[in-house]
């Protein structure tokens, strides 16, 4: 299901790799309630190649003060990635938050322990980012190609002041590529600008912004990005791995902006930053990418969509827009067991508008809005957290996608769990509805909601289903609150 890890880890920026007969994701690591991006230590998690819902918690694989350049720890471990190299070790590169050098560190399994390495730096041995004219070190993709060949993509949109860099004025003009020595640190070639972020060259309304990935599929390279709007992942496509890029299309928006006529201000889920990359499993494709939380982006969750696609007339593969979904890698969620609330993929306000989190002051812009959070803390490995849709106040809607039709036509009843929102100034008091479509005309269930305390509570009532409005084989499920007051919701169950 998405997000596909327990309901208190937060790892975005999630890279999948297959390494042997397991599927191995590295990313940066959130915790909820943090006031900045990436505050922990890198941490892995992995699945078996056969079941993409079967993750592990892999442990710690490398700690923030192993670089000597950062003893304390006070700077952030941002987006890493990770390869096997020609000597079969494992090589992770990361950039710490915007200080402007790519660290890199070496293992001889993919779970690690890793341990530092080195920096990436000149033949002079000048650090790269060092120098007069250098690119900001950042989000690192990394390729060792089928000659052995060692390729390192980076790259930022936003200029990033020289007083957070140590003085160093360095350049964010796009994504650049540079070859490295088969010693993964050495630059080869010097850097190279090939995802300019304006004007000849990028990728008109979806230029380069950040979350360089990079992968190479039946001889075609494939290079995942991030764009300006920031909350959709695009792809490029090109025989060499330095050069000929042409723009794809989008392949996941954390809102479904683009697959839609959905703008900013009706998008299908509050919006924000989004980063991962390309999974290849037989032939079938995945795309890996996070999701925000807690009205902030500092709480960002790894979820992951399947791919359709078709093969273009060179020969590369053309993915569909993917919609983002509950079911993620599942064929649909099963009504079964209670579908928790924090599985929702669609989540908007009154009205059915939502925005930014990334804004300025999203706590007090989204004051009035519902959101994803949980009650602890913070949690080891995320497990034991209660994650839930806060503050579901009048026109609210969560929406999940999606449930097999004959299962609802099987269903007598429905019933939610849910309690008074503790910041709601009113006395709850209203109804909530399930249906099976956006706009609430095949009601499922009328739920009435009285006497809602601040301790969860189960609310039921009859299925009123007219079966045959359900035509397709799979239905999206929607729950909103209409009344006065605002309510938490934790999950529905189908009885």
């Amino acid at each position: 299901m998405n997000p596909y890890l327990p309901a208190g880890e937060y790892i975005p920026d999630a890279e999948p790799y297959i390494f042997g007969d397991r599927v191995y994701i590295y990313g940066s690591h959130d915790k909820f309630g943090a006031p900045i991006f990436c505050v922990g230590d890198y941490v892995c998690w992995s699945a078996p190649v056969s079941d993409l819902t079967d993750w592990r918690y892999e442990g710690v694989i490398y700690k923030k003060n192993q670089d000597p350049k950062n003893k304390l720890g006070l700077r952030l471990l941002f987006a890493p990635d990770v390869c096997q190299a020609a000597d079969g070790r494992f090589y992770l590169y990361y950039a710490f938050d915007f200080m402007g050098i790519m660290g890199v560190a070496v293992s001889s399994c993919p779970t690690g322990p890793f341990e530092f390495y080195g920096h990436v730096h000149y033949a002079d041995g000048t650090l790269w980012g060092r120098k007069t004219g250098d690119s900001l070190p950042f989000d690192p993709a990394v390729l060792v190609d089928d000659d052995n060949r060692v390729f390192l993509y980076s790259g930022f949109y936003t200029p990033v002041p020289a007083v957070i860099t140590g003085g160093r004025k360095l350049r964010t003009d796009g994504g650049v590529v540079l070859e490295l020595e088969s010693d993964m640190l050495t630059i080869r070639t010097p850097e190279k600008l090939i995802f300019p972020k304006q004007g000849e060259g990028s990728f008109n309304n979806h230029e380069f912004f950040e979350a360089s990935s990079i992968r190479k599929y039946n001889g075609l390279y494939y290079f995942v990005y991030s764009s300006r709007h920031n909350h959709e992942l695009c792809y490029a496509v090109s025989t060499s791995p330095t050069h000929g890029f042409r723009f794809m299309g989008t392949l996941v928006s954390i809102g479904d902006l683009f697959l839609h006529s959905n703008d900013e201000n009706h998008a299908n889920n509050y919006l924000g930053n989004t980063h991962g990359g390309l999974l290849r499993l037989e032939d079938d494709f995945y795309i890996f990418y996070h999701r925000q939380t807690n009205r902030s982006s500092y709480a960002r969750q790894a979820c992951v969509e399947k791919l359709s696609y078709e093969r273009d007339e060179y020969g590369a593969y053309r993915f569909n827009q993917a919609e983002i979904t509950s079911s993620g890698v599942c064929e649909s969620l099963s009504l079964s067991q209670p579908i928790e609330a924090r599985l929702a993929c669609n989540l908007w306000a009154h009205g059915h508008k939502t925005g930014r989190y990334d804004a300025k002051n999203p706590r007090k812009l989204f004051a009035s809005h519902p959101y994803f959070t949980q009650d602890e803390r913070d949690v080891a490995q995320g497990l034991g957290a209660t994650q839930y849709v806060a503050h579901m106040g009048d026109g609210a809607t969560a929406g999940f996608k999606y449930v097999r039709t004959e299962q609802l036509r099987a269903v007598r009843s429905i019933s939610v769990r849910a309690r008074a929102n503790k910041q709601s100034p009113q006395q709850i008091c209203g109804r909530i509805i399930v249906s099976a479509d956006e706009s609430g005309r095949q009601v499922l269930a009328d739920i009435p909601v009285r006497n809602c305390s601040s301790q969860w509570s189960d609310f039921s009532a009859s299925c009123i289903l007219r079966t045959e409005k359900l035509a397709e084989a799979y239905s999206a499920l929607y729950i909103s609150f209409e009344g006065e007051g605002a309510v938490d919701l934790l999950s529905v169950r189908f009885a």
